[in-house]
């Protein structure tokens, strides 16, 4: 009888014990990222504010969705920044581990590449992809939480060409969808500033020899080099050989956030004085603790795209409050479109972008032009879309 009785008492501690376990379900989100390759600094820096963003909801219980609370898990895979690798990657997240939200892919071509069975099989996706054909209206479920050259590059380039006396430049491409929009856009955005890209070379993302290239556009005359479009490394392997080659005029990157990498690649000498597109004001509170909690984590510096995949992370989980739903990535795009005044790492932020690709799918945020010195950012102008560079 006694056993009986221990037995019973037992099997029923167990269940209870078990309930709280049981009560938790888990909720996957995707991190289609670059790990490996010339954009392995991007899909890094996406990854770790994706798991850092989990870790926060996590530590606080999980993430309540209509009365029930999930452990959110950050799946990652590497899809090495090659369109077909994107496509491989993207049907196992969506087909094999069930996931419904991406965070990623990292850049253009895998974008445009694994949209197809993103938007068919009704996944949201969160692109770092620069291109403008990543937005539409009839693609509802992709979202870009960082700007473009389309955005950034007027107000930039206007304040190089009046302050820095930039007249004439050059610059260098990978030879990709990313590399051809953002020279089309970057052109036209020196021409209506007044100066002028007089040298444009376009080139294979696996290539590390750019003497030949520069030498080419350094007989040019120019008065600086344009990284922009250019991944973190490969920035850094050209801004070093142009100083090899004895280049002492400027060395500008009007898009993507790559200071710790460039200095890195390059060395404090040949990135001293760099003028660079920036997001981040590490005197703002918001952007400071964000900051300290990365470096806590994974003892090193963020990659200055890591802050905007953070917040977007978090507006998706406030989305997903708000739609009653971590199943329904349409309801959640609804709810997410919505999110007005959403107070992130990089301060007060939302979105915009109908006028220019018909949706409100572009995160909206303030970014800078900062000063390289010896090997860190010294803010120089707060800019915006609207206001510009002062």
């Amino acid at each position: 009888m006694n056993r009986i009785r221990n037995g019973a008492l037992f099997a029923t501690l167990a269940a209870t014990l078990a309930l709280p376990v049981a009560a938790q379900e888990t909720l996957k989100i995707g991190a289609h990222v670059t790990l490996s390759g010339p954009g392995a600094a991007w899909g890094q820096a996406m990854k770790n504010a994706a798991e850092l963003a989990a870790d926060r909801v996590n530590a606080a219980g999980g993430l309540e969705v209509a009365g029930k609370k999930y452990k959110v898990q950050i799946v990652p895979y590497d899809d090495k920044y090659q369109a077909g690798e994107a496509v491989t990657v993207a049907n196992r997240l969506v087909f094999e581990d069930k996931v419904k939200f991406f965070i990623g892919p990292t850049g253009s071509a895998p974008t445009l590449a694994v949209q197809p069975i993103t938007e068919k099989n009704q996944v949201l996706t969160s692109t770092l992809g620069f291109t403008n054909k990543a937005l539409s209206a009839d693609k509802p479920l992709s979202f870009r939480p960082v700007m473009t050259t389309l955005e950034f590059a007027d107000p930039q380039v206007q304040w190089l060409v009046k302050t820095a006396n930039v007249k004439k430049a050059a610059a260098l491409f990978p030879n990709d969808e990313s590399g051809q929009v953002i020279a089309r856009d970057l052109e036209a955005a020196y021409k209506k500033a007044g100066g002028e890209l007089v040298a444009k070379e376009f080139f294979e993302r696996d290539r590390v020899d750019f003497v030949p290239l520069l030498t080419r556009m350094l007989a040019r005359g120019v008065d600086a080099i344009d990284l922009n479009g250019n991944s973190p490394a490969t920035a850094g392997l050209i801004a070093k050989q142009a100083r090899e080659l004895g280049y002492k005029g400027r060395i500008v990157r009007t898009g993507g956030p790559a200071t710790a990498e460039i200095v890195g690649v390059a060395g404090k000498a040949a990135s001293e004085g760099m003028l660079i597109y920036s997001m981040l004001d590490p005197s703002l509170p918001s952007t400071k603790a964000y900051l300290d909690l990365y470096t806590a984590k994974y003892k090193a510096a963020p990659n200055g795209f890591s802050p905007a995949f953070y917040d977007f992370t978090g507006m998706l989980f406030e989305a997903m409050k708000r739609a009653g739903t971590v199943s329904d990535a349409t309801q959640v795009a609804k709810a997410l479109e919505a999110l007005k005044d959403y107070e992130g790492a990089l301060g007060k932020i939302g979105w915009t972008g109908k006028a220019t690709y018909g949706v409100d799918h572009q995160l909206a945020v303030p970014f800078y032009m900062a000063e390289i010195k010896d090997g860190v950012e010294v803010i120089r102008a707060r800019c915006s879309v609207a206001a510009g560079c002062n």
